[in-house]
Parts: C-alpha cells; structure tokens; sequence
C-alpha cells in the first residue's frame, strides 16, 4: 500500500514539474514572437528611410481600338 502512495506522489510532482515547464516554455515563446514582430516592424521603417523613393512609372494612354480595325 505504501508502494502505491509513493507512485502516485512522484507521479503528481511529475506532472507539476511539468506543467511549469509548459508555462515557462510558452510564456518563453510569447516573449519570442513579440520581439520577432517588433524586429520585423523595426526594420521595415529603417528599409523605409534608407530606400530613396522610387519614381512613379506614368501610365500608358489607354486608346479605344475597333474590331474593325483588328481584322485587317
């Protein structure tokens, strides 16, 4: 009968055990993807000032051509 208590006491710290590890590895990974989107955020304004500004290409006119005139 004390077998069995011991069992179940290291199975419980077990489980406590790694239910901290869970939290900690999550909270760990929050931590992460916050600063991996501020990175990316970062560098996108700095690509920003150091880009100069690419001049605008003008559009082509747009003309109406007939059928008519696609068949000859």
């Amino acid at each position: 009968m004390t077998s069995l208590w011991i069992v179940t006491l290291v199975a419980l710290a077990a489980a406590v055990v790694a239910y901290a590890q869970a939290r900690r590895t999550a909270r760990q990974l929050a931590h992460l993807t916050e600063m991996y989107w501020q990175l990316k955020f970062d560098h996108g304004e700095l690509k920003a000032k150091v880009d100069p500004a690419a001049p605008v290409a003008v559009k082509p006119k747009e003309t109406f051509v007939p059928l008519t005139q696609l068949r000859k």
